[in-house]
């Protein structure tokens, strides 16, 4: 299980925690943390960063163990794969689309809102 970078530090509206160097997830690909009790992959995918929800929204299957082509998260669990835009999932597939978060990267570091997230709790 990934640190959970906010450790009890009360949320604002804006609160941005850097979560990984930009090094490491430009070489890894793929990198999993947890922010403010949220579970999240990290992905980089031809020098654009995103932040998604760690579970499948179609089978909970561990997406931080998915591959990246072409702009899209697939699967490691059934080869469906998630939109890095907007979240949708490839056609045939009964899911709702992948939650993406806010994400930015400065001084080589990336950044996560805190702020915006919220415990899944309706898989």
């Amino acid at each position: 299980m990934a640190e959970d970078w906010t450790g009890g530090v009360a949320r604002s509206q804006d609160q941005w925690f850097p979560v990984c160097s930009l090094p490491r997830l430009t070489a890894e690909g793929i990198v999993a943390v947890r922010v403010a009790g949220v579970d999240l992959a990290l992905i980089s995918d031809g020098g654009m960063v995103s932040a998604c929800e760690r579970a499948c929204p179609h089978e909970q299957a561990d997406l931080a163990c998915g591959r990246v082509v072409n702009g899209r998260l697939a699967c490691p669990r059934h080869d469906a794969s998630f939109s890095l835009i907007d979240g949708a999932i490839s056609d045939g597939w009964p899911s709702r689309p992948l939650r993406l978060y806010p994400v930015r990267v400065e001084r080589g570091e990336v950044l996560i809102n805190a702020a915006a997230l919220k415990p899944d709790r309706d898989n």
